[in-house]
């Protein structure tokens, strides 16, 4: 654009062609159009010389904004400037021509810089210097500022002029401010939600809180960062993780209540401090920290700690970093506690599993070894599979005297623990009434004990639970065996009429009071075969859902022959096996063979 001054070669003004005001009009709408559509601050900047340049003539340009924390003013952009101006000159509010116009909120236009005490060289050679405040709704946001070396070079109607596009300026570059702060909150909401989604997926309580002091690191600039945590039995705030400079430090303990930390804490608040040397809360307990936020950890309405920040410069932190750290702290306070909680889950795990191994070690001593050591003609073997790790099956060899064999074979409703206590519960009393045979010999019936131990279950109110139990007295001096059951499937016998179920009910112990029994008694004869399971071998599934059944049982004993008691249990559980395949057993399962030698 031709000014009416601009000098000649010479140096000496001279007349030129004056633009219309239409031609103005027109000049400072399209300029004003080109910077209202650009919402990058940074090219926003940098175009801004290129449009000025339509306006009037200059060697040097730069766009001076406030610096909001630190009260002063900085290039955002410049053109023909030293290099090492534009990187760290700060210019206080009032300091020279451009500090001047800011503060007065007035534009300065100055023909001849050398004669203005106010001036202070940046760019070497300037005479002539134009500066006008950008102003958005009542406030100054900084200025824009062009040089020239040729003195009068502005004139009063580049003032105007660039006046009019001061305002546009301004309003372009908070639009896009506005729009930078809008993308920054939106990548810091994407961000917050990431490290939500990942903090929440660890449950190791050590990786989960060096985990939040990198994730933290992504969302604010620290000096110092420290997770504390509650311990509620002493009232203190422990340091569990604590970084300076990103290398591990140690910080004592702090009282619930004393210094920033500790008020933060007591009364659930965020406490930001610019300045702590100013805060009468402030504990010292490093060197060079200048301003401090502490944000609790919250879950609910309980403080389960905080995380505390802290910087060697003034005013590090504000509202956004509030608004964030709270936010981040919301979620680290839940994946904490839930860390916190998987880590008592886990130990709780840990001790119930060493204590079920050392459950099932003592459910497998109170099973029999073998037969008694003095009874003969008897060949006997048994195997029990829990389903769980604790199973409710029980079976015993018992020998009042030298001559008898008691074998109890028993299932108690339910699984694991209770199930396993219950049975074993039930196994003693059936020892105990079994061995009063030795002080009444001549009373001493199968369908009797059952009737007795059915009381003693029936009277301790476990209504839920029951145990079905065969009971079978085979008298080796006398030949014959005698067979009482209460609810377990009908054990097989094996003799030389053949093979076939020995159909003997009865209702399950500890389920009504007053019960009595039936029993069977059959001559025993060398081969004879008897076979006694319970309903986790009847019951077990293939993967239709069919069950094993009794007549699978009977073919899989018939199979077996003259095999040893124990070939014969073994093939039992095999057929099992194969039958269920790679389906999980529904059921404890036992079996017990007595073949008479």
């Amino acid at each position: 654009m031709t000014h009416p001054l601009s000098p000649d070669p010479a140096g000496h003004p001279r007349e030129c062609h004056r633009p219309t005001d239409q031609q103005l009009l027109t000049t400072l709408f399209d300029l004003g159009r080109q910077v209202t559509s650009v919402l990058d601050l940074d090219e926003l900047l940098q175009h801004i010389p290129q449009l000025i340049s339509r306006l009037t003539d200059y060697q040097a340009f730069a766009v001076y904004l406030i610096d909001e924390k630190r009260g002063d003013l900085f290039i955002a952009y410049a053109v023909g400037y030293p290099p090492e101006a534009v990187k760290g000159l700060r210019l206080k509010i009032g300091e020279g021509i451009i500090g001047t116009a800011v503060r007065d909120e007035r534009p300065i236009l100055v023909d001849d810089v050398t004669k203005d005490p106010r001036y202070t060289e940046i760019v070497p050679g300037t005479r002539s210097e134009l500066v006008v405040p950008l102003r958005r709704k009542g406030k100054v946001i900084g200025a824009l500022n062009v040089m020239s070396p040729n003195p009068g070079q502005f004139t009063e109607l580049d003032e105007k002029i660039l006046r009019q596009f001061a305002a546009t300026v301004a309003t372009g570059i908070e639009n896009a401010r506005l729009f930078e702060r809008e993308r920054e909150y939106n990548e810091m909401l994407e961000t917050l939600a990431e490290i939500g989604r990942e903090v929440s997926s660890i449950l190791d309580f050590d990786e989960l809180l060096t985990r939040l002091a990198q994730l933290v690191k992504r969302v604010i600039d620290y000096r110092t960062f420290g997770i504390l945590l509650l311990n509620e039995e002493t009232g203190e705030l422990e340091m569990k993780l604590a970084l300076k400079y990103g290398e591990q430090t140690t910080v004592p303990p702090v009282r619930l209540g004393e210094g920033l930390v500790g008020y933060a804490a007591l009364h659930k608040q965020t406490v930001l401090v610019p300045d702590v040397t100013l805060d009468s809360r402030y504990v010292k307990v490093l060197d060079d920290v200048r301003s401090e936020l502490v944000i609790p950890l919250l879950v609910k309405d309980r403080c389960i700690g905080v995380f505390d920040i802290e910087s060697p410069e003034l005013d590090a932190f504000g509202k956004s970093h509030v608004e964030v750290m709270t936010l981040l702290a919301s979620q680290a306070a839940v994946a904490i506690e839930n860390a916190r909680l998987y880590e008592t889950v886990r130990a709780n795990e840990e001790r119930l599993e060493n204590e079920l191994r050392f459950a099932q070690r003592v459910q497998m001593a109170l099973l029999p070894q073998g037969l008694p050591r003095r009874l003969k003609g008897v060949d006997a073997a048994a195997r029990f599979e829990p389903a769980r790790e604790l199973g409710g099956d029980l079976y015993d060899f018992l020998a009042p005297d030298g001559h008898t064999l008691i074998v109890a074979v028993g299932d108690v409703s339910g699984k694991r623990v209770p199930a396993a206590l219950y049975s074993a519960f039930a196994g003693e009393l059936i020892r105990s009434r079994t061995f009063r045979r030795r002080f009444d010999a001549q009373g001493f019936v199968a369908a009797g004990v059952l009737s007795s131990v059915n009381t003693i279950l029936h009277e301790r109110h476990l209504e839920e639970y029951y145990c079905t139990l065969c009971y079978a007295v085979f008298d080796m001096k006398r030949r014959r065996v005698a067979i009482a059951n209460s609810g377990l499937p009908y054990p097989l016998r094996c003799a030389a009429d053949g093979c076939h179920a020995v159909e003997v009910a009865g209702i399950p112990l500890g389920a009504f009071p007053g019960s009595t029994y039936d029993e069977v008694t059959f001559d025993l004869k060398a081969g004879d075969l008897f076979v006694f399971c319970t309903d986790g071998v009847f019951e077990a599934m293939d993967a239709e859902g069919r069950e094993f059944g009794s007549a699978r049982l009977l073919q899989t004993v018939q199979a077996a022959g003259r095999a040893t008691a124990q070939e014969i249990v073994d093939a039992i559980f095999a057929a099992v096996q194969d039958y269920r395949g790679d389906e999980t057993p529904n059921d404890d399962m036992t079996a017990v063979a007595i073949r008479i030698t």
